[in-house]
């Protein structure tokens, strides 16, 4: 008796013939290349921004070498000692080295409580109010301190703030307030630095949260005004949710960036009176390196506060990731 089933050895080949990975991979290059090759004018437009991150940021990265080494400019990068972590362990266990991190967090932290929610808050008002001249207006005025040059707008705070001429020592002596000199006294450069960035900056933040609120349907707020809502009640419920996702990529960047203050302007605000509360890493890694001529000492700090930053990043984004759907990666 036969069997139902063909035992032949040409039905024992499988049905699809699957292909090599290798053969794969070369199908997807091929598309990849035909993709440059249809589209290449995209490619050029995009090559001075590529040749400019290789050239000025890739590339220099061999320099971190001489963060393990004792670096002689006359043996140059590859032939100075090796010395593992020296310089990572003389700069731990300094004396200076917890005061220089409780400055640079405290400054970054202030200024993202007080600067962050600033540009989210006043991109809300211009969202309320109807437009015309006094709109226009008023995004002028706000938009107007950010194209200010950061050296001009120090000596702004340094005239401002003059306990003998300067304009807020003449109003607090209007109110019987004795004259306080700001840029000496350590207690108050945190508080001069992150004003006076937030207002610099406050108006020009706001533009990336205004243009996610012309995204908003107006039918939305047409509906809600139907229902009986109020105008806090359609921001809270319509307008914070369209933004929600702006603020969590911009707030993931600010934390990624949590070490990495404003260097040129604490420079430029810096004297031997106020060192104590606004000397921070950027500062030491500048007077270090460039000054004193500590090269590998200073770029082994400069590495660690990368590190950090990159690991902040990294941990912030994940946390936004299981959080929400919202990350940069």
């Amino acid at each position: 008796m036969k069997s139902g089933l063909n035992t032949s050895s040409s039905n024992n080949a499988p049905l699809f013939s699957s292909k090599s990975k290798k053969e794969i991979r070369r199908e997807k290059r091929r598309t990849t290349l035909k993709n440059i090759a249809t589209s290449w004018e995209l490619y050029v437009f995009l090559l001075p921004a590529f040749l400019y991150f290789l050239i000025f940021h890739y590339v220099p990265l061999y320099g971190l070498l001489i963060a393990f080494k004792d670096f002689n400019p006359a043996l140059g990068v590859w032939d100075s000692p090796w010395v593992g972590f020296m310089w990572f362990e003389d700069f731990f266990s300094s004396y200076y080295f917890w005061d220089l991190i409780k400055n640079t967090i405290g400054i970054s932290l202030y200024s993202l409580i007080v600067g962050f929610p600033m540009p989210i808050i006043l991109a809300l008002a211009f969202n309320e109010v109807k437009d015309g001249l006094f709109k226009r207006g008023l995004q002028t005025i706000t938009y107007a301190p950010h194209f200010i040059s950061l050296v001009v707008m120090v000596g702004m705070i340094i005239s401002f703030l003059s306990p003998q001429t300067g304009l807020i020592n003449h109003i607090l002596g209007l109110f019987g307030v004795e004259p306080i000199d700001f840029m000496q006294d350590p207690g108050w450069f945190k508080t001069v630095f992150v004003f006076s960035g937030v207002w610099q900056g406050m108006g020009w933040g706001a533009i990336i949260y205004i243009a996610a609120l012309s995204g908003v349907d107006p039918q939305l707020h047409e509906s809600a005004k139907v229902d009986g809502a109020s105008r806090l009640q359609r921001i809270w419920h319509i307008n914070i949710p369209a933004l929600l996702p702006t603020i969590i990529i911009l707030f993931i960047l600010d934390m990624g960036s949590l070490l990495s203050v404003g260097f040129q302007k604490i420079l430029l605000m810096q004297n031997d009176l106020n060192m104590e509360s606004s000397d921070v890493i950027a500062t030491f890694v500048y007077r270090t390196g460039i000054l004193n001529a500590q090269y590998s000492y200073s770029t082994a700090v400069g590495l660690f506060d990368a590190v950090i930053n990159a690991t902040i990043l990294v941990i912030v984004n994940q946390i936004a990731r299981k959080r929400s759907e919202t990350s940069l990666w």
